[in-house]
């Protein structure tokens, strides 16, 4: 049994292959004479409720982040059909699962609410004051100086 490391949220989480379920079929994409032959596209499926390795809390993130992906069942599927060989898709379907994953674990830094400054809010109060004597001066009623 071996393993998969996503790094993910500030920690590399560590997935056994065993969760991993790949699925070949024929693909439409590139393959000359052999792309009505042998079965290049690759469909990685991972079952996000049964995973072994995940904390609840990451899986909830998954879930939540990643729900325009996963089935009612639970089920996040990647299907790759980019290139001729079964095993170079099988590494892009690897790749793009762990890209996902780790998105989906990411954490964002909290926001620090910060302050206008004093000084700030005189230039732009300036600014504001400059630009609207500037329009009344284009008008006919505008006083000339």
């Amino acid at each position: 049994m071996s393993r998969l490391a996503v790094p993910a949220g500030g920690r590399v989480l560590e997935l056994d292959d065993d969760d991993l379920e790949f699925t070949f079929s024929r693909s439409s994409g590139p393959g000359g004479q052999n792309v009505n032959k042998v079965e290049t596209r690759v469909t990685l499926r991972f079952d996000v409720s049964t995973a072994r390795g995940l904390t609840d809390e990451e899986r909830r993130r998954i879930a939540e982040r990643l729900a325009t992906r996963i089935s009612a069942e639970g089920v996040l599927r990647v299907t790759v059909q980019r290139h001729r060989t079964r095993e170079a898709n099988r590494r892009g379907a690897v790749e793009r699962f762990a890209e996902l994953i780790a998105t989906a674990l990411h954490r964002e830094a909290p926001r620090r609410p910060t302050r206008v400054s004093r000084a700030e809010r005189r230039r732009r109060l300036e600014q504001k004051r400059h630009r609207g004597e500037t329009k009344r001066g284009r008008s006919r009623g505008g006083t000339e100086d």
